[in-house]
């Protein structure tokens, strides 16, 4: 019996469907997050493997509340602690889940969610299971933000925001900051996409703005993207830290992270503070190639170039490949009109890439 065929009919006709592929490796892969390339070192892999085989376990096991708490996920969390200069560190799962844990589990009755209209879908999930006032303010807009923490009732303020949005790739307003420290909201900062990318020794928007973490601040990061691996991890107060741990569901419930992915991560974080000037010098220069041939800033590492319809973004994602680049095709409702969503990872030249920039422009529909 099949339950949805009318709704899946109706999205192949509107040109959403979606379906896992397995590329061909020999395609440039200007679609992943792997921003810098660490998904490809072996070394790094090798490195992980060899210091997990230290341990009479490589397995999580059970909750971190449990029994699944790791050596790992102790020395990773210090570690990016010390970096980061903030008091407290939780590893999760992944950036899903920490988005679950931190939005699920902080606005209590009487307190207000203000959330970016463009947050990550964990949130606006999460956001639903709260039993308090959920505003969105407006796009990046800390005008906005302003005006609804003046004219609401409310016992405590918490606010959600990216430090590089995940499709429009734009970066954090830093008046924000000053807004909800002049309020005392909490401030979640998702760096998922600025984590790695952006700041002196590319630790995100935090570093990039010259921020000294507060009590009220809160940063998460995932391991996915720029770091070469799974995961995520939560940046905070020790009292965040102990109220999450007592009232996070996808926290106390959820199996720990595994130890690898953790060690993996850990390794290209290190990495990264090794090669760092190398690594923003070659995010410049792909920044400035945006710049020359579109004349677009670009932030971070994501490039949304726009397409009037979904029915163009397959089109010409599909004649890219056969040209043997991959890149994105991002379609409604995931962002407001269709886009390529092309990331200049660092482990592709900057010839190559040109070259993926010039058909771009020759294929436009």
């Amino acid at each position: 019996m099949k339950m949805y065929e009318n709704e899946l009919k109706a999205i192949k006709k509107s040109n959403r469907f979606r379906e896992r592929v397995l590329y061909e490796e020999t395609l440039c892969d200007f679609a992943s997050n792997d921003y810098l390339g660490l998904g490809c070192k072996k070394q790094l892999l090798k490195r992980a493997f060899d210091r997990l085989s230290m341990f009479a376990t490589h397995a999580p096991k059970a909750s971190q509340m449990v029994n699944g708490y790791h050596q790992v996920h102790k020395d990773f969390e210090e570690f990016v602690c010390r970096q980061n200069h903030f008091e407290a560190a939780i590893v999760v799962g992944s950036g899903f889940l920490a988005n679950l844990s931190l939005i699920e589990a902080l606005p209590r009755r009487g307190d207000i969610l203000l959330l970016d209209e463009e947050y990550h879908a964990s949130g606006i999930l999460a956001s639903k299971l709260v039993d308090t006032q959920v505003v969105f303010f407006r796009h990046n807009d800390s005008l906005h933000v302003k005006e609804i923490l003046e004219t609401s009732t409310y016992k405590r303020a918490i606010i959600g925001v990216e430090g590089i949005y995940s499709m429009s790739g734009d970066i954090l307003d830093k008046e924000i900051f000053e807004i909800a420290d002049k309020f005392n909201a909490l401030l979640i900062v998702d760096e998922a996409h600025s984590s790695g990318v952006v700041g002196e020794k590319l630790l995100g928007v935090f570093e990039l703005f010259g921020i000294t973490p507060r009590e009220n601040h809160i940063k998460m990061g995932t391991l996915g993207k720029a770091y070469g691996s799974y995961g995520a991890y939560i940046l905070c107060s020790n009292h965040v830290r102990d109220f999450l741990q007592n009232r996070a569901k996808a926290l106390i419930y959820a199996t720990a992270p595994s130890p690898f992915d953790i060690e993996l991560a850990h390794q290209g974080m290190l990495y990264i503070l090794k090669n760092r000037d190398i690594l923003a010098q070659e995010i410049k220069q792909r920044q400035a190639l945006v710049k020359e041939m579109f004349g677009v800033d670009m932030p971070g590492l994501i490039f949304p170039y726009t397409l009037k319809s979904s029915k163009d973004a397959i089109s010409v994602q599909e004649r890219l490949k056969e040209e043997g680049f991959l890149v994105g095709a991002i379609r409604p409702p995931t962002v407001p009109q269709a886009i390529l969503r092309i990331i200049p990872r660092l482990d592709i030249d900057i010839a190559t890439t040109k070259r993926l920039f010039t058909l771009i422009k020759e294929v436009q529909v």
